[in-house]
């Protein structure tokens, strides 16, 4: 399809209208959905095509560029939908957001989201000090000292041959050559490992918000596909690879092979990610 030929399949509702007049004649800028649809049209796509590139339902893409977001299910929501579209159609999203916000009485109030994710992959660890292991190395030295103190002490006293003072030195050396082995103490990576022959993705949804999530499989089947109501947990796991979707991103922390990595973006954020046996990085 050409650039700006008329886009097919339900394009009808979805075109592009002009912006009304505002008060003393002059022309008000084109609302959001407006501008999402004129380039739509511009880019010669159908909203089909879009809502394959975007997950986003074709009855929704169309409501949005008739500056309806009842269905969109809440402010949060609609953001996010905003700025797939956009990037979808060649839009400037974060103005169009902005726009949005300014017409729907502002941005709500968000804490800065945690920067877990970096082009180039998750950032590793940070080590944590073993504990366990500076405890087990105090007992021994404090066994081997109580140990030489009582071989000292009764070789002042004891009298007669150095046989006698031999039975004296054994069992006191005792407690310092075979110290208690304390089992060790896993840490909470261990605890969570996951098999190392499979990809395992665990999706926990906070106590106060929800996302919209979509799990692929290594062989292109969807296996979830739905909403992820608040404080729910899904794990997914695959030979191979899991390709993941998450609607609000702020909304849903990730355990992936064993570790713990907190939540993937910002609330209303989009992110699509790949996981992978051993490290995971983004899609």
């Amino acid at each position: 399809m050409t650039m700006g030929s008329t886009p097919q399949n339900g394009s009808g509702p979805g075109e592009p209208r002009e912006g009304a007049e505002a008060p003393g004649g002059a022309t008000a800028r084109p609302s959001v959905g407006t501008v999402l649809a004129r380039a739509r049209a511009d880019a010669g796509l159908t909203v089909d095509q879009v809502g394959q590139a975007t997950s986003i339902r074709a009855p929704l893409i169309l409501a949005i560029e008739q500056d309806d977001y009842s269905l969109c299910g809440g402010g949060v929501y609609a953001r996010g939908h905003i700025r797939a579209i956009a990037h979808a159609v060649g839009a400037d999203g974060d103005a169009l957001v902005a726009q949005y916000d300014d017409e729907h009485g502002g941005a709500p109030s968000l804490a800065g989201p945690m920067q877990l994710f970096e082009k180039e992959g998750i950032r590793p660890e940070r080590r944590r000090p073993n504990w366990a292991a500076a405890m087990v190395a105090a007992i021994v030295a404090v066994v081997a000292f109580v140990g030489i103190s009582l071989v000292n002490g009764h070789g002042g006293k004891t009298g007669g041959s150095g046989t006698q003072a031999a039975q004296v030195r054994t069992p006191s050396a005792r407690p310092a050559s075979h110290p208690a082995k304390p089992s060790p103490t896993p840490s909470r990576s261990a605890v969570a490992a996951a098999p190392a022959d499979r990809v395992t993705v665990t999706l926990t949804s906070s106590d106060s918000d929800k996302s919209w999530v979509q799990v692929t499989d290594s062989q292109g089947n969807t296996v979830y596909r739905q909403v992820l109501d608040s404080g729910r947990t899904k794990t997914f796991t695959d030979p191979d690879e899991l390709k993941v979707m998450l609607g609000n991103a702020g909304a849903v922390k990730l355990t992936v092979n064993g570790k713990e990595l907190g939540t993937a973006g910002s609330a209303g954020q989009i992110r699509r990610l790949d996981f992978t046996k051993g490290n995971p990085t983004l899609g």
